[in-house]
């Protein structure tokens, strides 16, 4: 089975000292999504929990929505040179008919700086939603806001050896309990794997949640909380135009810049209460 992380030997340079020594990186190998046999897309990722990545990514697409929607996953055959199973390739199994993954809207789209392009993307987002947010009742007071962003760096264990993966959190909106963290090379896999994980624990849609990132939030991340029905995604870093833009349509609390007791609330500032 493939790991998280790699060992390389290293050059280390410190003034005019060198040394060799070796050192751990964040491992990326490719992951073939299929569904029913048929390839749907390739992701770059941090192997590790794969079957969560896959059932995250299909809620993220408006493919699957419950886990009676998903009937099984599957390692496929798929063999190295040494004849041993790569584990790159999983196959997902799904119940009743299926409308086109939104990633087949974008494809469809010439530039992603085009504001008819824009409009015609979060239209294609809400027509997937099946847990609307906008009514979600949520409050969160600032105090405990504040306090997320440690207790996900505490759970980035393998952030602590690489220094080079993004992480995702999924926080109970009421006590600020850390139910579920993963880490990965990319950010859209980290979130498909807490997402992943909370269909599979038959935990759609998480109502009264919340979502923290290690970085920006993007559209593509604000798309995958919203399909979750999770409605506050907060991240250390900023927002791009979209993503707030579809916060605001979805009535999603978009929380940006949370560093220490700091953060900005870009849409339904209502839910930060005190």
């Amino acid at each position: 089975m493939t790991r998280a992380t790699a060992r390389r030997r290293v050059v280390r340079l410190h003034g005019d000292d060198r040394s060799t020594r070796p050192d751990a990186l964040a491992a990326e190998e490719p992951l073939e999504i299929r569904v029913g046999g048929e390839p749907l897309t390739v992701t770059m990722r941090t192997p590790g929990q794969d079957f969560d990545l896959v059932a995250g990514f299909l809620v993220g697409e408006g493919l699957v929505h419950t886990a009676e929607d998903l009937a099984a996953l599957r390692y496929c055959a798929g063999t190295d040179d040494a004849g041993a199973n790569t584990y790159n390739v999983v196959d997902a199994a799904l119940r009743g008919a299926r409308a086109l993954p939104l990633s087949a809207h974008r494809n469809l789209l010439t530039t992603s700086a085009c504001g008819l392009c824009g409009r015609d993307t979060v239209d294609a987002v809400r027509t997937h939603v099946r847990h609307p947010v906008a009514a979600d009742p949520l409050a969160v007071p600032p105090a405990l806001l504040y306090g997320l962003a440690d207790r996900l760096r505490a759970a980035q264990r393998t952030f602590d050896s690489t220094g080079g993966l993004h992480a995702a959190g999924l926080f109970d909106g009421t006590s600020g309990e850390l139910l579920c963290a993963r880490e990965d090379v990319g950010r859209h896999n980290a979130v498909d794997k807490v997402v992943g994980w909370a269909l599979r624990e038959g935990r759609l849609p998480l109502t009264g949640h919340v979502l923290l990132v290690s970085g920006r939030a993007s559209f593509e991340l604000t798309q995958k909380a919203a399909l979750a029905g999770i409605p506050l995604l907060a991240a250390v870093s900023a927002p791009s135009s979209l993503a707030v833009d579809l916060a605001e349509e979805l009535g999603l609390t978009l929380v940006g810049f949370l560093r220490g007791e700091r953060a900005n609330v870009y849409t339904r500032p209502d839910r930060i209460t005190g």
